[in-house]
């Protein structure tokens, strides 16, 4: 199968085209700047150079392929909602290259989306849970939205949902910015009493997970990338504080925002998470070592 992966020179996305390729499969890999195009070639796929502001580009990799995965996504959460709706844009414009014929269409959204809130909960959300609201309140949710409207159009789209910590040589994500605030403040901090949880899964395990959902997955599923329901942050912060050589202590809600900034509401995220019926249906099992293990290892702290 040649398959059109967005995000190829990503941190989830190269391991990805590392997966295929390894599978058999051929990869085109966007590209949107001659470094990516470096990495994705380096990689062993094709190059398509083009950005997710490029509609045309964006359809033209889709049409030629034989199915996509979309992980593609700016992170700069300076104008997340823009980027939220740059999003929905690319999947309506993947869904429109792919209608009319049964090619899938792998996109990527969060299990944060499912997230209660409340400490006092102890049931996982799964993969038959929708977010309880709509992208007016929780911009990131435009991505399953647009799924459910390419749905509709016949397109044989499916979903992965990465949890809050996808971990793994190269991580930029959530934890290297607790990593960074500890760094910066001198303390490692959790919010409250530290026992909400965070679902985690290494990326070389969410990468099969895709080629499983791109191989075997059925049209309208949604799939959960979790190979732990959830860490509690008091056991990350543990770790961080132990590795940095900084005091490790409790934030109450009154202090958070001012400790951890912007970041606050993801620190407190509370988001236990199955996977249960991803693994029943895919066959996925979660092979890498776990969040903890993962991050207790000097690289993740090389300054």
């Amino acid at each position: 199968m040649r398959v059109f992966v967005t995000g190829a020179s990503g941190f989830v996305g190269s391991a990805i085209v590392r997966e295929l390729i390894e599978a058999g499969h051929s990869v085109l890999g966007l590209a949107r700047s001659d470094a990516s195009a470096a990495s994705v070639a380096a990689a062993g796929a094709d190059v398509h150079r083009a950005s997710l502001e490029d509609p045309e580009g964006i359809a033209e990799g889709a049409r030629t392929c034989d199915g996509v995965i979309h992980t593609a996504f700016n992170h700069d959460f300076s104008k997340f909602k823009q980027n939220c709706e740059t999003d929905r844009t690319v999947i309506e414009t993947l869904g429109s290259a792919l209608a009319g014929s049964d090619r899938p269409l792998i996109i990527t959204s969060g299990t944060g989306l499912l997230a209660s809130g409340q400490l006092s909960s102890s049931r996982l959300a799964t993969e038959a849970d929708t977010p309880a609201t709509a992208s007016t309140s929780i911009p990131r949710v435009a991505s399953e939205e647009a799924a459910a409207s390419v749905a509709a159009r016949r397109v044989a789209v499916s979903l992965v949902r990465l949890p809050p910590s996808v971990h793994g040589d190269g991580d930029h994500g959530f934890v290297p910015l607790l990593i960074g605030i500890a760094r910066e403040k001198g303390i490692s901090a959790y919010p409250g009493d530290g026992r909400n949880l965070w679902p985690s899964v290494h990326r070389l395990d969410a990468a099969r997970l895709f080629r499983l959902a791109l191989e075997k997955g059925t049209a309208g599923a949604r799939y959960h990338a979790v190979a732990e329901e959830g860490v509690p942050l008091r056991d990350i912060a543990e770790v961080i504080g132990r590795q940095l050589g900084v005091p490790v202590a409790a934030k109450p809600p009154e202090d958070a925002a001012d400790h951890f900034g912007w970041f606050a509401h993801f620190a407190a995220l509370h988001n236990p998470t199955s996977s249960a019926w991803t693994r029943e249906k895919l066959g996925w099992q979660p092979e890498q070592p776990d969040l903890i293990t993962d991050l207790d290892r000097p690289g993740y702290f090389a300054s």
